[in-house]
């Protein structure tokens, strides 16, 4: 049952301050808010990365951005107190009756719930193990036993009476965006996204492993791949291609840089497969349901953050360090290249196969004898 004072909730603050992936596995919460409050509008308050998410997500009236310190993985944000006293005044012109505050393991709500608090929104959620003091007016734990992220902000959004009896995560591409990629489609097909930077260097598989991905592809499949990555990202997507066997570079373009984040996930909609670390894009294939094979560092739990109920296959080599949250491996990321490239073209093609985009057998074998985990 949910509590008066939520039920009264005209304009509430969804709050999810981190990366790309993590709003998209906020997004099935933001729903249970639109199906529980569907009078009420609902705002995304998140980074910038995070803020082109909402843009896409039809359950979401408005999205204000913000770069929050404590989100700051690298820790060069500039000190700017302004920034902060900037977006307070901006969600309170807001005029929000509830704030629900959603972060992810090992993260703490709190300062974002003083933001909130701050800003003179009456009803604050969030899940804390700290104590809270008065900027929680609900306090929420999450049971002891590992949740998927997913499972999580349902979970959260439940402790006040919020409920949806659809999970799946919400991403809705326009039409337009599908009119920008029509000139990058090629007929052949398999078509295979494969997108291979990352903003945490210790979840990124080596791109000269994953040039030998592409050219395996090619040869064994005859699959037409996309290369993907932000503008930022173009140099390490350049030197793929230029590392790449002649013949392999007639099916394979490099498109780093040159797509909006619309098309982006337009391209991904009309593949066939996509290739990714743990990252954005591998999110965006579970909301799109394309099916994904994500190298999978185990800097993280998969059962936590592997893709969301979609055809995935997540590779990885068990390491004694692993869950160790690292941005930066500090020793051979082994966890990743152990996996060898005829390993993740194996795990392609079993995926196309189940799938139904290829249909003939195979004649592929593994290389190397070391076990590669892999979860389904």
């Amino acid at each position: 049952m949910m509590p008066h004072a939520w039920q009264q909730a005209q304009r509430v603050l969804a709050v999810r301050l981190d990366n790309l992936g993590d709003v998209l596995v906020t997004t099935p919460a933001i729903h249970a808010i639109r199906q529980s409050l569907p009078a009420a509008s609902i705002t995304l308050l998140a980074s910038t990365v995070g803020a082109q998410i909402g843009r896409l997500n039809p359950d979401i009236d408005d999205v204000i951005v913000y770069s929050a310190p404590w989100m700051d993985p690298w820790g060069d944000l500039p000190l700017d107190p302004a920034r902060e006293s900037q977006t307070i005044a901006e969600v309170r012109a807001g005029g929000f009756d509830a704030a629900v505050i959603f972060s992810s393991f090992r993260q703490s709500p709190l300062p974002a719930a003083y933001l909130c608090y701050l800003a003179g929104i009456p009803l604050r959620l969030a899940a804390s193990i700290d104590g809270p003091g008065s900027l929680l007016t609900t306090r929420h734990r999450h049971p002891e036993e590992m949740m998927h992220e997913v499972e999580r902000g349902l979970d959260l959004v439940a402790a006040v009476g919020m409920r949806t009896d659809d999970d799946r995560l919400v991403l809705d591409v326009p039409d337009g965006a599908r009119a920008e990629i029509a000139s990058l489609i090629a007929r052949q097909r398999p078509l295979i996204v494969l997108h291979p930077g990352c903003s945490m260097p210790a979840r990124t598989y080596p791109w000269e492993m994953y040039a030998e991905v592409v050219d395996l592809l090619v040869r064994q499949l005859d699959a037409h791949i996309v290369l993907t990555g932000t503008e930022a990202e173009r140099p390490l997507v350049d030197a793929m291609f230029n590392r790449l066997e002649p013949t392999t570079r007639e099916h394979v373009l490099a498109a780093a840089g040159t797509l909006t984040f619309p098309a982006l996930c337009a391209l991904i909609d009309t593949a066939d497969l996509t290739i990714t670390n743990n990252t954005g894009p591998m999110h965006i294939s579970a909301a799109l349901t394309t099916p994904v094979v994500a190298l999978f560092a185990l800097t993280n739990p998969p059962e936590q953050w592997g893709p969301w109920r979609v055809p995935r296959r997540l590779l990885w080599h068990e390491v004694p360090c692993r869950f160790c949250y690292s941005r930066v491996c500090p020793t051979n990321q082994e966890c990743l290249t152990e996996v060898g490239p005829m390993d993740v073209v194996l795990a392609a093609t079993d995926l196309l196969r189940e799938s139904g985009f290829i249909s003939a057998p195979h004649s592929l074998s593994s290389v190397g004898s070391d076990p590669i985990g892999s979860l389904r």
